[in-house]
């Protein structure tokens, strides 16, 4: 079955607490675009990432604000930035890497940098229409000049998410892959 491909670069979601110790009082999170998954945003709000071996700028973050602060890398933003953040479902980011984060002021957060493990967002509907189990690890096939199986894709669910598979960009450029490119869903 056919699934659509979302890119992720790299990006930050923050908690409201960091949000206030990060931007001064008279920065809001505004959307400047929204996402595919509903309620999501890229936010009009950028920051940068410091580590003691180097920094990447303008990363944007998303919104809206959670419960908790996560900035998701890719492995070859964790080279230049000298950390070894490990492969990590959203949300589970106890003992990951800990980084600089530099918006109006600059706060370090413990524990909050990962590489986000592939996943395929879906609906109770579309479980049962894919015949997916969330308890199960999936492989997706995508097709073109470098085209190759993607192993290990695990499935969230929720009836707020739009059927999506995201990867990073590490992941998109290994196979020229691009935000709407479609994989194949291989269910054993």
């Amino acid at each position: 079955m056919k699934v659509k491909i979302g890119v992720s670069n790299r990006h930050v979601h923050l908690s409201e607490s960091d949000f206030k110790k990060l931007f001064n009082s008279d920065k809001t999170l505004e959307v400047v675009k929204e996402l595919t998954q509903p309620g999501e945003f890229a936010s009009n709000l950028k920051v940068t990432l410091k580590t003691g071996k180097s920094v990447i700028e303008n990363v944007r973050v998303l919104g809206p604000l959670r419960s908790y602060t996560q900035v998701e890398i890719s492995k070859t933003d964790a080279y230049k930035l000298g950390l070894n953040p490990p492969v990590r479902e959203s949300g589970d980011v106890l003992n990951s890497e800990d980084i600089t984060i530099i918006g109006d002021n600059e706060v370090t957060i413990p524990s909050c940098c990962i590489l986000a493990s592939r996943h395929i967002h879906a609906t109770n509907e579309d479980i049962k229409k894919y015949n997916l189990d969330p308890t199960k690890k999936y492989s997706v096939r995508v097709l073109g000049e470098k085209g190759g199986i993607f192993d290990n894709v695990s499935v969230k669910v929720s009836d707020k998410y739009y059927f999506e598979m995201h990867i990073d960009t590490d992941d998109a450029n290994a196979h020229l892959l691009e935000n709407g490119s479609e994989g194949f869903i291989i269910n054993e």
